[in-house]
């Protein structure tokens, strides 16, 4: 792990630290809700199986980091990413982000970076949708969370009395991250400055999804001028964890069918 320090101005400054995997094409892995060891698995086998150097901030606030008090919204956040990326001189980026870390991409797509050339978007949220509301993730117990986020539940089950401390601190401490960057989870500007975006993005959606609905992806793709919708079977909200070989094969599908053209 490496920590950079951004900054996008003077007074607006934060270390990120990052997790690296492999050697090749450049992928930035954005964790969400859950946490950066989410995606730490998926990105290693992103690197083995793919040539891939992957990339895996924790977002500032998440995983016992610190958050200074301006980094306090998803467009910061997506502003110190791009920053991010031209500090480490990365060309040619694919950029895949789930749920929260899905609408910090879809923000990154809108600053528009010469350096990004793709996007994945795993089960976004961020956008509203009328009669499709996004879970209140808040008021619900961890295993409400585990029966809305995956097709097979109760192979993802946490219990909490088996967590010590420490692992219930470092829980509640990502929660109260998440409720600063992602307030109601929403934006209600987000779903018409879509329309702006120019870089090929694919909407990856879990059919089984019930904190965010297939048909909430089905409308972020379609607010999207250049974006492709893709369902994944017997998939919940975290399709990297649930159902990996698929996810890979789709990222793999649609990156390769990008550098094609």
């Amino acid at each position: 792990m490496t920590t950079y320090t951004i900054a996008l101005s003077a007074d607006k400054q934060t270390g990120i630290k990052v997790d690296d995997f492999g050697s090749g094409s450049p992928f930035l892995l954005l964790h969400g809700g859950a946490g950066p060891q989410s995606v730490l698995n998926f990105a290693q086998r992103l690197a083995s199986e793919d040539g891939a150097h992957v990339y895996v901030p924790t977002h500032p606030g998440f995983g016992g980091t610190t958050r200074p008090d301006w980094l306090n919204s998803i467009g910061a956040l997506a502003q110190t990413y791009v920053a991010l990326i031209e500090q480490l001189d990365l060309q040619n980026v694919t950029v895949i982000g789930n749920s929260i870390g899905g609408w910090i991409a879809a923000e990154m797509a809108l600053l528009d970076s010469p350096r990004i050339s793709k996007f994945i978007l795993a089960d976004a949220t961020g956008i509203t949708v009328e009669g499709q509301p996004v879970t209140d993730i808040f008021q619900i117990s961890l295993d409400q969370l585990a029966q809305l986020s995956y097709h097979n539940p109760a192979a993802f089950r946490i219990d909490p009395s088996a967590m010590n401390d420490a692992q219930k601190a470092g829980m509640a401490a990502n929660r109260q991250t998440l409720a600063v960057y992602g307030g109601s989870m929403t934006d209600p500007t987000l779903l018409k400055r879509l329309s702006a975006v120019q870089t090929p993005t694919l909407v990856l959606w879990g059919d089984s999804d019930r904190i965010v609905t297939p048909e909430y992806g089905r409308t972020f793709a379609a607010a999207i001028p250049t974006a492709a919708f893709q369902l994944l079977p017997n998939t919940g909200h975290l399709p990297h964890l649930e159902t990996p070989d698929q996810t890979l094969t789709a990222v793999r599908g649609f990156v390769q069918a990008q550098n094609v053209h």
